[in-house]
């Protein structure tokens, strides 16, 4: 009897001993898996965004005086609801960010231009550019006039963070979305701007506006794709130096692509850089959410479509830009990491590659 109470007894120990590993072991499991879900999570995105205390998208990046300045959208939650017109992208002002180098220390600057400060404007401040000479920097911007019709506008400043002056209208012969602002070497500056569905491109027939016109551009699908548009700009640069033309993309037989070839026409988001003497007019195909590329002999085109160079990100919009900083290449984007929701981005950049063959290497913003 006495035998049988010592069996039990250490049978019961070794029991409470066994359920206390077993716990223990269920413990450490349940960190290691938290610990991998965090890596994986972690992991997911190429990169991380430049700056969290504000929604930041469309970023245009320069280099003045070898510091990095980001020219962005502000995104802010209005309420507005979503729609094809992009109203729910009620942006009401834009804050410059600037950073010594690529893994530096991200400075918001605060508030550059507000809308309520442009004396033209009615709402929605959307994706700038800027660019500098003769000391003042130029920062073009699209926004929707008391008509609600898209123009673009110019501010300066003597701080390439601002704050930054509206000039009293738009300008003139100005249309659209999306400027970007890109000066050759031999000192002539160009704007590249357009887009299509919310950005009103669609709209504008032999210079003048159909408010009744078209929502998409669909309906031409075997015609070819509404191009995204060139200027070049005055000495003073506040206004177009003779007419806008067409930002033509001929595809591998030399013809221009097509309404219906989505994955490749232009859509919104241009940029125009030079690298080896050949001019790089880069944008996003909107609705398929790729980068793609075209080069040209010069910045008017015709330019040669040359493939994706950055897979779609998590969201709906791709906009990006690319500068050289210290000899290297970088891209500068957005996605929604922070968020989650397509109007609520956050920017990031990561290193663009010019491979030997002229073309620009592959770039996977979400891991698979």
């Amino acid at each position: 009897m006495n035998n049988f109470k010592n069996l039990s007894g250490i049978a019961l120990i070794m029991m409470v001993a066994a359920a206390s590993a077993c716990q223990q072991n269920t413990k450490t499991s349940a960190k290691e898996t938290a610990t991998t879900n965090d890596s994986s999570k972690v992991s997911k995105f190429l990169s991380e965004p430049l700056i969290s205390n504000i929604y930041t998208a469309d970023p245009s990046a320069h280099v003045f005086d070898g510091k990095i300045y980001i020219y962005p959208s502000h995104d802010v939650e209005s309420g507005t609801k979503e729609n094809d017109n992009g109203d729910h992208f009620d942006m009401k002002d834009y804050h410059i960010l600037s950073m010594d180098s690529i893994n530096g220390t991200v400075k918001d600057n605060g508030i550059a231009l507000s809308v309520k400060d442009i004396p033209w404007a009615g709402r929605q401040l959307w994706a700038p550019d800027v660019a500098v000479k003769g000391g003042t920097y130029y920062l073009y911007f699209p926004v929707k006039d008391k008509n609600d019709v898209f123009r673009i506008g110019v501010a300066t400043s003597k701080n390439p963070a601002g704050p930054f002056k509206s000039e009293p209208k738009p300008i003139e012969g100005s249309f659209s979305i999306d400027p970007a602002v890109f000066t050759d070497t031999d000192g002539s500056t160009y704007m590249y701007f357009g887009g299509i569905w919310g950005g009103q491109l669609q709209r504008w027939k032999n210079g003048k506006y159909d408010a009744n016109g078209s929502k998409t551009d669909s309906g031409k699908e075997n015609e070819p794709a509404l191009p995204a548009k060139v200027a070049k700009l005055t000495q003073n640069m506040l206004g177009f130096d003779g007419a806008v033309k067409d930002v033509v993309i001929l595809d591998e037989t030399g013809k221009p692509l097509l309404t219906k070839d989505h994955d490749r026409r232009f859509f919104e988001g241009a940029w125009m850089h030079k690298f080896n003497g050949k001019y790089y007019f880069t944008y996003s195909t909107g609705d398929t959410h790729f980068l793609a590329s075209a080069i040209g002999n010069t910045p008017y085109g015709p330019f040669k479509y040359q493939g994706t160079f950055m897979n779609p990100v998590e969201g709906w919009t791709t906009h990006h830009s690319i500068v050289e900083v210290k000899g290297k290449w970088y891209i500068f984007y957005h996605d929604t990491q922070l968020s989650g929701k397509t109007h609520l981005r956050n920017i990031k950049v990561t290193e663009l590659t010019h491979q030997a063959d002229g073309t620009i290497a592959l770039i996977e913003p979400v891991n698979k």
